[in-house]
């Protein structure tokens, strides 16, 4: 019996620590699942790309793998050499650049008054330059003066010695022009001394009756007038024979030097050699841009330090609101998000790019990304020598001349900011024919890429596709009269009347772009006037890094308006950043 009790006691208490084990079991289950149910997923940590991070990783199975999800899978391979429609529009044929004068243009024998000559200084770096230059051959005409040929800065950030003539054709300049202006290499001597001119300033997007109001006074007395800080110093709005003159001179009588030319079109002619078709993009991620839009890429303390340092420089610029200024489309997008951007377009792994920028932030790490989506990446430095390069390295000027032939010979050129280079470039390939242009759409392309984890990749680049109608360089995209002139030369774009009645029936003869799109053509372009979803860029190029410091390649701010700080001349420190 006492057995019986002992074997019955031991057998309860046996079950009993079974039954207490399989509950802590549950228990343990049960919190277990709790715990991973609660935790919450950082989105924005998730889904920042800034250059301190690699976002993507590169697998055996050909694809490359965002880190943050599973299901956004972006496929590596794939060739798209042979799709037509990624590297051209099958519109350009209708439509071609024409400036030609009017008959009631006078030569400038007849216009030009005698005793009268205008003198600028074109401010910032190349294509700023381009834009004063352009701009100066038509306020001599509106003022009916002798043109001397154009000084260029070489007192600003750019420390760049180069003058007109050893950066342009000064010989071609002259005579492609002697229609329009008279233009003289020096200005004349009077008496036997030489000409002291007036030094004075114009305000920005100065109209012709505002030169002949503040200008024309000053050259009947004076007899010569030399305008300082000259860019953008006249309006959008003209006539329409001004507005071809403005198109005559930036597209035909600005040409680059021999050696320059030379070299660029060498630079094209061994990236033809690589690919039958290759993309010029314009990165446009060095750290000063960052740091004047005050856009943040998700790089912590170190970012905020750095960029925040450089940002301080700009006594004028207020603090603001790094998301605010993405959700707007402020903001550079990563040269990853650029990758993706293309990759989502249909541009396959096999093809070329190559890369006109200065220092990138975040360096190879940065540009990591990029370069698995695109491993056939160059740059100037890549096909070109050191001894080869050695009589431009010196000089930004030339050495962003370089880069600008090779993005203008591009098929498709690619631009991360809407700055001078890519205003220029993208008028002039507007110009000539309409060859591919690529601007991102930032302000819709923000939220898809902070989003993009939460869909699969068919979906996300089904989206980057829509997002992208009406910036890809298709004709008739930009209305006339929408955004800066030298981007959006639409007065100098005339309709091919016999290409396009073959494809419709056509039933209208020679027009322009804007009477396609049903408004009256009057030549004019309205200031101020910009597409929508873009936004009004910071106007920054890239300087070269002269002597191998990036201290030098942060100072390039160039579209601020002096006049609008006039009142801080007398900071040297400051009007050096201005570059104006």
């Amino acid at each position: 019996m006492a057995i019986f009790l002992r074997r019955r006691l031991s057998n309860n208490h046996l079950s009993r620590c079974l039954i207490l084990a399989i509950s802590a079991s549950i228990l343990i289950l049960i919190a277990l699942i709790s715990l991973l149910a609660s935790t919450p997923i950082d989105n924005n940590n998730t889904h920042h790309h800034h250059p301190q991070h690699n976002s993507v990783i590169l697998h055996d199975n050909n694809e490359i793998q965002d880190d943050a999800a599973d299901v956004f899978r972006v496929p590596i391979g794939g060739r798209s050499s042979g799709r037509g429609d990624l590297w051209g529009s099958s519109l350009s044929k209708f439509y071609y650049g024409c400036s030609d004068a009017s008959k009631m243009f006078t030569n400038a024998e007849v216009n030009t008054v005698a005793n009268r000559y205008l003198m600028i200084t074109a401010s910032g770096g190349l294509n700023q330059q381009r834009t004063g230059i352009t701009d100066a051959v038509v306020a001599a005409r509106i003022l009916n003066a002798t043109l001397v040929v154009p000084k260029l800065d070489e007192k600003s950030f750019w420390k760049d010695s180069s003058n007109f003539s050893e950066i342009f054709n000064v010989d071609w300049f002259i005579s492609f022009l002697s229609n329009d202006v008279k233009i003289i290499k020096q200005l004349l001597q009077k008496g036997g001394k030489i000409m002291s001119p007036r030094r004075m300033r114009v305000p920005r997007k100065c109209t012709p009756r505002c030169y002949k109001n503040r200008v024309l006074p000053v050259l009947l007395k004076k007899h010569a007038v030399h305008l300082t800080k000259f860019d953008y110093r006249l309006a959008n709005k003209l006539d329409k024979d001004l507005q071809k003159l403005r198109c005559r001179v930036n597209y035909h009588a600005l040409k680059f030097t021999d050696p320059i030319l030379e070299m660029g079109k060498e630079l094209v002619r061994r990236m033809r050699m690589r690919s039958r078709h290759f993309i010029a993009l314009h990165l446009r991620f060095e750290p000063d841009m960052l740091a004047f839009s005050g856009c943040y890429y998700g790089g912590g303390e170190k970012e905020r330090r750095e960029l925040g340092a450089i940002r301080r420089r700009w006594k004028t610029l207020h603090s603001n609101n790094p998301d605010k200024e993405r959700r707007h489309g402020r903001c550079p997008l990563t040269p990853g998000e650029v990758g993706l951007m293309l990759r989502a377009l249909g541009f396959g792994s096999d093809v070329h790019i190559y890369v006109a920028s200065g220092e990138v932030y975040g360096g190879e790490e940065t540009l990591e990304p990029l370069k698995v989506l695109f491993p056939n990446f160059h740059s100037k430095d890549t096909i070109a020598s050191r001894e080869e390069l050695a009589p431009f390295s010196l000089f930004s000027s030339r050495m962003a001349a370089l880069d600008f032939i090779v993005c203008d010979e591009s098929d498709v050129f690619v631009t991360n900011n809407n700055g001078n280079m890519a205003r220029i470039l993208a008028g002039r390939r507007r110009y000539f024919g309409h060859k591919r242009t690529i601007r991102p759409n930032a302000k819709k392309l923000y939220s898809l890429f902070l989003n993009r984890t939460q869909m699969n990749w068919e979906a996300f680049a089904s989206k980057v596709r829509a997002h992208q109608r009406g910036f890809m360089g298709e004709p008739n995209e930009v209305r006339p009269g929408r955004g800066e002139f030298h981007e959006n030369p639409s007065t100098c774009i005339c309709e091919n009347s016999e290409a396009k009645a073959k494809k419709d029936s056509g039933h209208q003869s020679q027009t322009k772009i804007s009477q396609q799109n049903g408004s009256k053509d009057t030549g004019e372009s309205n200031d101020d006037q910009f597409n929508d979803d873009e936004p009004d860029w910071p106007d920054t190029d890239y300087p070269e890094n002269q002597d191998g410091t990036l201290e030098k390649d942060l100072t390039n701010v160039t579209d601020l308006d002096y006049d609008e700080f006039q009142k801080y001349e007398e900071q040297p420190e400051l009007e050096e950043l201005l570059s104006d």
